[in-house]
């Protein structure tokens, strides 16, 4: 047992209700995720500095257009990927769950499959390099998945494991047990730190010239991030330990192809032409 535990702030999960109308800090996590990314894309998409030549890649106005399309395949992607990878029974058993978003129950790794998808036909049906909007779209992505993972913890679920380390949180519904607040361990590497990341390589190496460069790199940072946390967090009780391990978990099995495809992606981008220096002001 750790010598002290830290209380749980015990933030209401509820930013305001209004009737049957209630506006919850996971839902706004989403909405302020996908806005910031597509603000984010827009301000690359926009600075010539970044681009071949100083040839800009697509309209402003194209991105205004895919938002919707980006906040359809996270919702549909996103909730179909739990439904299947990690709660099968129950949303069989009870298939009107499925609907009950507001509830919890997104998959990261089924949200990217829906926005990957809805990339594809959008950059197809704008005459778009697909691997040049995967990388505007993926530069600003950490931010909103560091605000969800903090909405988890606000929410007191996929909580950590136990632990003696000073900083373990004791969880409303994790038992009276010291924990990993391995939420918060999420959000600062999926979110903070991959950030940062990426904007180094847009910004100072320039990677933006090298289409699916910068994909790449957040798709495997995220993937070495799930695969580093998931050695923290609890895993899903309805799954718990795969094979018998007591350490594998479904989000080490679904992350480790991620990491092999983000490698791959930076290994097959091609420079197709060196930037020039501008004087824009980096976005």
């Amino acid at each position: 047992m750790p010598l002290a535990i830290l209380p749980f702030p015990n933030i209401d999960p509820i930013i305001v209700q209004i009737g049957p109308l209630a506006i919850h800090w996971y839902g706004v996590g989403y909405i302020v995720g996908i806005l910031f990314a597509w603000w984010y894309a827009k301000r690359l998409a926009s600075n010539p500095r970044l681009w071949p030549d100083g040839t800009l890649p697509m309209k402003p106005q194209d991105l205004d257009d895919f938002i919707v399309w980006a906040a359809v395949g996270v919702v549909l992607g996103g909730r179909t990927g739990y439904v299947l990878f990690y709660d099968l029974p129950r949303y069989l058993a009870h298939p009107l769950d499925i609907f009950a978003v507001w509830q919890g129950g997104m998959s990261f790794h089924g949200g990217f499959l829906g926005v990957v998808v809805a990339m594809i036909l959008f950059a197809r049906s704008r005459g778009i390099r697909a691997w040049t909007l995967f990388d505007v779209v993926a530069a600003g992505v950490p931010v909103g998945l560091g605000l969800v993972r903090v909405a988890n913890f606000i929410n007191s679920e996929l909580w950590g494991r136990l632990t003696d380390v000073p900083w373990a949180i004791e969880f409303p519904n994790g038992g009276p047990f010291p924990r990993h607040p391995s939420q918060l361990y999420e959000a600062l590497l999926e979110g903070l730190v991959l950030f940062l990341v990426l904007r180094f390589l847009t910004h100072s190496r320039l990677k933006l010239a090298r289409p699916g460069f910068i994909a790449g790199a957040f798709v495997c940072g995220y993937g070495l991030s799930r695969i580093f946390v998931e050695f923290f967090r609890e895993p899903d009780q309805q799954l718990g330990y795969l094979l018998g391990t007591g350490w594998l978990t479904m989000g080490m099995v679904l992350s480790t192809p991620m990491v092999l495809a983000g490698i791959w992606a930076m290994a097959r981008a091609k420079r197709t032409a060196a930037p020039q220096p501008a004087d824009a002001p980096p976005a």
